[in-house]
């Protein structure tokens, strides 16, 4: 989780110029040097304002959300350089992904992302873009390269499930496909309509987030993507009151709040065996309702984080939380 950026940069404010609606697709490749309608696109993103002048055509991806994001969109002619996976990539979009190169198993250095001869660098965490590496935003201005983080990261409102439509919208206007970013958001409410309906006026169950710690536990907070799948998936959040996308909150915490289910996230070398394991041994926990009854759910990490699968892992938590209703 140290790759993860734990606070809100600046609010981000979309400010999109000319006749971006224009710049309709018909699937069809692009000709070369043939820039659609609709551009300059001008927009500001976590405060650091870019006018595209063309689609970015040598795309870099430092983070699995935002690498499926631009595969959701047909891009992968489009991009030269993805890292820093978390888990396989999604099966529709596995053969798309072979054809890109993978410049960085982890962060690629400043370096390593310029050998790529990218145009254009996206980033799932504001981590990505870390000055103290040598990796900042306006280095990467400087050397030519135009940047963008995942609205998650720096959200112009409220946390909400809109926000993946707007994380579509700008980047289908951005790359001159907001036809296919269109498709993608029809797909994206359907599947969370669906839930919707199966759930119709169930009670929600409280939930506690556990992502890892043993002295104390990082949990999911309100301001993140994934408090919003709970909800969605018919849960509550027992720390949504943690203004922050991911904190750390005491045992004791957790007990006081006696949560009915625990969410397990999944991802890394710690499986999600040892961490029940881990829990129903905490002494502090023997008390909770989700411990006595060992009510566990379990997501991805890659789930958890504002991309494509959001819909799945909220149908996911969904059948989990809430058998019953999806038989």
């Amino acid at each position: 989780m140290a790759k993860r950026s734990l606070s809100l940069l600046a609010a981000a404010v979309f400010l999109i110029s000319g006749c971006a609606s224009g710049g309709g697709d018909d699937g069809k490749d692009r000709a070369a040097g043939d820039a659609p309608e609709g551009f300059p696109v001008t927009l500001t993103n976590c405060g650091v304002k870019t006018t595209y002048e063309r689609p970015p055509e040598r795309a870099v991806t430092l983070n699995q959300h935002v690498t499926e994001i631009l595969l959701a969109l047909g891009l992968e002619k489009s991009m030269v350089g993805t890292a820093y996976l978390d888990d396989e990539i999604l099966p529709e979009y596995a053969e798309a992904y072979r054809g890109i190169e993978v410049i960085s198993d982890e962060y690629p250095s400043f370096e390593n992302i310029l050998a790529a001869e990218p145009d254009f660098a996206y980033a799932g965490f504001s981590s990505a873009f870390d000055e103290k590496e040598g990796r900042g935003r306006e280095a990467l201005a400087k050397a030519g390269v135009n940047s963008y983080v995942n609205v998650e990261e720096c959200p112009p409102g409220p946390m909400s499930m809109e926000l993946i439509e707007t994380e579509l919208r700008t980047l289908g206007k951005v790359f001159g496909v907001p036809d296919r970013a269109d498709r993608e958001i029809e797909k994206v409410r359907t599947a969370l309509k669906d839930v919707e309906e199966k759930l119709g006026d169930t009670e929600p169950v409280e939930v506690f987030v556990y992502d890892s710690g043993d002295k104390t536990a990082f949990t999911a907070g309100g301001a993140g993507i994934g408090n919003e799948m709970i909800e969605q998936a018919g849960g509550q959040n027992v720390f949504a009151d943690l203004d922050k996308q991911f904190g750390d909150v005491s045992f004791e915490q957790v007990a006081e709040r006696a949560p009915e289910a625990i969410v397990i996230y999944d991802y890394g070398d710690t499986s999600v065996a040892q961490k029940k394991k881990f829990l129903l041994a905490n002494p502090a926990l023997k008390d909770v309702p989700a411990i006595r009854n060992e009510r566990f759910a379990v997501l991805p990490l890659s789930s958890t984080v504002l991309g494509v699968r959001v819909p799945a892992g909220v149908d996911g938590l969904a059948r989990q939380l809430h058998p019953a209703r999806f038989r």
